[in-house]
């Protein structure tokens, strides 16, 4: 079954790790989640919204726990930081984003658990790509075949949000000094063509690094595409990373959620590929399916291709400012360990809606891969509410 630690704020799922009152007009974007060597977790969010500093001196704030995601504290406050990964690797704690919205492509190395990290001054120091607007969310940072692999996205095209993404992917010797823009491969950027998906094709952005069955890197996208969504996008990629193609006649694929940011891991243990997304249920069809991120899913593949939904694992029957969004997460054992960023909450608690996120919340799911459907939260188990269309009833 779920485990869902019940927060002391009213009713909101998971533990609190930070609650931003909506009535600060500043909310709580791009959660991320690792696990040091020494076993604490790491948890982090980024700030934005109308009071935020997004578009200057962007924040990151990095949280901690040292009893399994049982409670949290604030270890640091990272100026010029946006749209973050948080991973760790050889010892070292590393957040890798953006310096703002649509800022230069920088990271951060931190090694005294997240507490100081280093500044992005110069392309020795962290910065990799300067002099554009560049763009992506807390997506995986994948080892493979001794490189690290990073999607991401520039902001250059035309046609405004969505329209104006180009897809890339980065890559560097993972004993590389990560900090020296030189040790970086920068693949050739796609952009959209509205053509696609019989004209359909809104952009797409947020892509996840991973490695196919047969040993490949790919790029999996979320796609916008209206009014149905539900469709996430492959790029391939050549072995050194160098070049990006795409098909769009194979590239895209059915993707329950694929509207909405995700993160895809592998399993070897079950050898399947799994993620949590924010499908659509039948009670909630909306002609913005972006928007639409009150249900958690659990979902897996084989194959990276055909998806099916495992388990509901959050719901809240309010579309309009309620979600569980942005969702990143990692394996431990048989359980899942994840943060996200949620819109909750009643009255004068309540979200601004349900992308303005108020919470950053931690979620322990127990033995992930033995969860069904009817392990699902109260309300989308099958045959309740969230099955039934808006006009089952007249």
């Amino acid at each position: 079954m779920l485990l869902a630690t019940v927060a002391a704020a009213e009713d909101v799922p998971g533990v609190v790790i930070n609650h931003i009152p909506a009535s600060s007009q500043i909310y709580i974007g791009s959660p991320g989640i690792a696990v040091l060597p020494n076993g604490d977790y790491i948890a982090k969010h980024d700030q934005f919204g109308p009071r935020s500093t997004e578009h200057g001196h962007a924040v990151t704030e990095v949280f901690g726990s040292s009893d399994r995601g049982a409670s949290w504290s604030r270890r640091a406050v990272v100026q010029d930081m946006y749209w973050a990964s948080v991973f760790a690797h050889e010892g070292a704690l590393y957040l890798m984003g953006t310096s703002k919205n649509h800022g230069d492509v920088v990271i951060r190395r931190s090694t005294d658990g997240g507490r100081t990290w280093t500044q992005a001054r110069d392309k020795l120091s962290g910065v990799l790509i300067d002099g554009g607007e560049y763009h992506c969310a807390p997506v995986p940072v994948v080892l493979h075949k001794g490189r690290l692999w990073r999607a991401m996205e520039d902001a250059m095209g035309p046609g405004g949000w969505g329209r104006h993404f180009n897809a890339f992917m980065m890559s560097a010797p993972a004993d590389a000094d990560l900090l020296n823009a030189e040790n970086w491969v920068v693949s050739n950027r796609i952009g959209r063509d509205p053509a696609w998906l019989d004209n359909t094709f809104g952009g797409w952005l947020e892509g996840n690094a991973v490695v196919t069955p047969d040993g490949r890197i790919v790029n999996i996208l979320r796609v916008d595409t209206k009014p149905e969504g539900g469709k996430a996008a492959i790029i391939q990629m050549s072995e050194d990373g160098k070049t990006a193609t795409f098909d769009p006649q194979t590239g895209f694929i059915d993707f329950p959620g694929g509207a909405k940011k995700f993160t895809i891991r592998f399993d070897p243990l079950s050898k399947l590929y799994w993620t949590l997304s924010n499908p659509i249920l039948p009670r909630h069809k909306d002609p913005n399916p972006g928007r639409v991120r009150n249900a958690l899913a659990l979902m897996c593949s084989k194959d990276l291709r055909n998806w099916s939904i495992r388990c509901i694992l959050l719901y809240h029957p309010d579309v309009d400012k309620h979600g569980f969004q942005y969702v990143d997460w990692l394996f431990e054992g048989d359980d899942i360990i994840a943060a996200s960023r949620t819109a909750y909450g009643r009255g004068a608690e309540a979200a601004h809606n349900q992308h303005d996120a108020n919470y950053l919340t931690f979620h322990r799911f127990e033995n992930f891969r033995k969860l069904t459907m009817t392990d699902s939260a109260p309300g989308a188990r099958p045959g309740e509410a969230a099955w039934q269309s808006p006009d089952a009833n007249g």
